[in-house]
């Protein structure tokens, strides 16, 4: 199943999340990093020169990449004698980002993108690896219409939903009916830092630009269905969504109440999470968090600024799972998860880990 690794190219490389992705890359046991790329503006200089003071992750610029030379990510032929695929996490329009993610997979180079201007086409498909791998077979139908033999572009979806649908996915036996999810999503989800967002402190903003028509759509599409060489997206549960921001510098938190039209117990509910592994859980894939699913007994926990880093970031977790006394909704609960890790480049690391170990890389 395993083979050599596979060269890889981050383009977008100067962003948040593509410094993220190059930290998460460092010595990877599956894939190399061998190209860089970022805006026109950007090429030809180093990746250090090219970043300059924006570097923003809490560790410093892994030494490797200091020195290597960044691509304009517009010249697709130069990127293609340099890698086997790429992950792409531009800032860039929706349409110009599709376009490019197209090009590049009409040059036989897989893209597993971060963005969202894919996360709607018919054949494309999205996924969290642990709830959807199924959907990864989509893929076929996508090279048919693309004429493509290995080029494919395959997404991870918000990162807002990460922080409530792996909770909800396990329970989706006891067929829930209605959901209503409030996100408090950190200034990174912005691509901020508290330094660059002063106004962010002591703050709180109730309204974050098409965050909640994702979050109530993108869960459905995750648990839909491929038919006739498309991702179909499930009918129910209705979901209705208020996403906020809030002065936290990562981690996501949702507050969740549920309506099932066949309601378990709380202990059929936490039995349901602690039980719940995925495909990379089974692979033993590199970011695969062991636990995927962790609940905290404790009244004041998931916190952000303790819990966000289980596993790397790339665990999640939950607490106060409890009645609705109200009886308005049956279950209320509460999420959370790392926003830049699992909801963003580490969510995009392990699709391409699964990819890999699937083959659909060669």
């Amino acid at each position: 199943m395993m083979n050599a690794k596979k060269r890889v190219g981050v383009v977008g490389a100067t962003g948040m999340v593509g410094q993220r992705f190059l930290t998460l890359l460092e010595n990877h046991p599956y894939f190399e990093v061998t190209a860089l790329a970022a805006s026109a503006r950007s090429a030809g200089r180093t990746y250090a020169d090219a970043v300059g003071g924006r570097w923003k992750m809490k560790t410093p610029m892994p030494a490797c990449y200091a020195d290597m030379l960044v691509h304009d990510a517009a010249k697709i032929d130069e990127m293609a004698e340099l890698v086997d695929f790429v992950f792409c996490a531009v800032d860039m329009k929706k349409d110009e980002v599709k376009a490019l993610e197209e090009a590049y997979a009409k040059a036989e180079i897989p893209v597993v993108s971060n963005n969202s201007a894919h996360r709607w086409t018919p054949d494309v498909p999205m996924v969290v690896p642990e709830l959807n791998p199924e959907h990864l077979a989509v893929i076929e139908s996508q090279r048919k219409r693309l004429g493509t033999k290995r080029g494919f572009i395959a997404v991870k979806p918000n990162c807002s939903i990460q922080s409530y649908v792996p909770m909800l996915t396990p329970l989706l036996k006891f067929e829930p009916t209605e959901i209503v999810a409030t996100t408090y999503q950190a200034i990174s989800g912005a691509g901020k830092t508290f330094k660059e967002w002063p106004e962010m402190i002591d703050n709180v903003i109730p309204f974050i630009g098409g965050e909640e028509e994702k979050s109530e759509q993108e869960p459905l599409r995750i648990w839909g269905k491929v038919e006739n060489g498309e991702i179909v997206k499930a009918a129910a549960p209705v979901i209705t969504t208020q996403c906020i921001r809030v002065p936290v510098t990562d981690g996501h938190t949702a507050a969740v109440f549920v309506k099932f039209a066949k309601k378990p117990t709380k202990e059929e509910i936490l039995d349901a999470w602690k039980n719940f592994a995925g495909r990379p859980q089974e692979l033993k894939l590199p970011h695969a968090p062991e636990q995927f699913i962790t609940y905290f007994e404790e009244d004041n926990r998931p916190q952000a600024a303790i819990d966000r880093d289980i596993y790397g970031g790339m665990g999640v977790t939950a607490g106060r799972l409890r009645e609705d006394p109200a009886g308005l909704y049956d279950y209320k609960f509460v999420g959370l998860s790392h926003n830049t890790l699992r909801g963003a480049a580490g969510g995009a690391v392990l699709i391409a880990e699964l990819l890999y170990a699937e083959g659909y890389f060669d």
